[in-house]
């Protein structure tokens, strides 16, 4: 894709990130701003989706797999004094066991990626903190942040940073991988705020710091927004994004949370 394409959608932010399944998507039912605003920015796929990352070092980013699939046929995307910018990445990790077919086929999947920029981000993003502590337990209170569409369908409510405060539910069950999250008021039976199309990547806040990221979301038949959130827990892929870290000679925070 040219360049002129790329600053074009990131002019617009208009398209959500293609998956070829329900994503997860962007933030509806919530509100501009939201915790760690400077530890978030876009990014942007050669087909140009939009999804959210989560900046780890000046020049390492966390966000989903599905969202990186392009490797470095990608852009990361903010904005200084109103212009866009757009970096291309040095080199792109995803997770030895992201299964792109997963939600199709059924199948288990961690939708992690890494990626690395060739030169620091500027000096206003701040690393966020990763939670290694204790997982969010059922009835517990998440925060949800992204970039997405404040309405799904409107691609053009896209590049915005908005929030929504969930809890953090176990329709399955509990488990190691997955963080499930749904409006309280709804309980995700109900449409309430949720993740949408555009969030993907971005964090799900619990304990004082990320401890998930975004990858898919559910909503009311014929609509992919609005019922259940779904993010990738971070502390249990620990050892897998400290050692692709070190490799690029980047770290990332951990906390054990609050």
């Amino acid at each position: 894709m040219r360049i002129a394409n790329w600053i074009v959608a990131a002019g617009l932010s208009s398209i959500a990130c293609g998956l070829g399944a329900p994503s997860a998507e962007a933030v509806v039912g919530g509100r501009e701003g939201g915790p760690a605003a400077s530890s978030t920015l876009m990014v942007l796929n050669a087909r140009g989706g939009v999804c959210s990352g989560i900046v780890l070092s000046p020049r390492a980013i966390l966000t989903a797999a599905h969202c990186a699939a392009g490797g470095t046929e990608l852009r990361i995307h903010w904005r200084e004094a109103g212009e866009p910018v757009l970096i291309a990445p040095a080199s792109v990790g995803l997770h030895p066991e992201f299964d792109a077919g997963a939600i199709r086929n059924r199948r288990r999947s961690i939708d992690l990626a890494l990626i690395r920029l060739a030169e620091p981000l500027p000096a206003r993003f701040a690393p966020a903190d990763l939670v290694d502590g204790s997982l969010p337990r059922a009835g517990s209170s998440v925060t949800l942040a992204g970039y997405g569409v404040a309405r799904e369908g409107e691609a053009r409510s896209t590049g915005t940073y908005r929030s929504a405060a969930l809890t953090a539910v176990e329709p399955y069950g509990p488990g190691r991988i997955l963080l499930w999250a749904a409006d309280p008021a709804g309980a995700g039976k109900q449409p309430g705020a949720s993740a949408c199309q555009g969030d993907s990547g971005g964090p799900i806040f619990a304990d004082g710091g990320v401890s998930a990221v975004t990858s898919w979301s559910t909503g009311p038949k014929g609509r992919s927004c609005g019922l259940l959130s779904q993010g990738v827990l971070v502390a249990p892929q620990r050892h897998w994004i400290d050692a692709t870290l070190s490799q690029w000679g980047e770290t990332a925070r951990w906390s054990k949370g609050r």
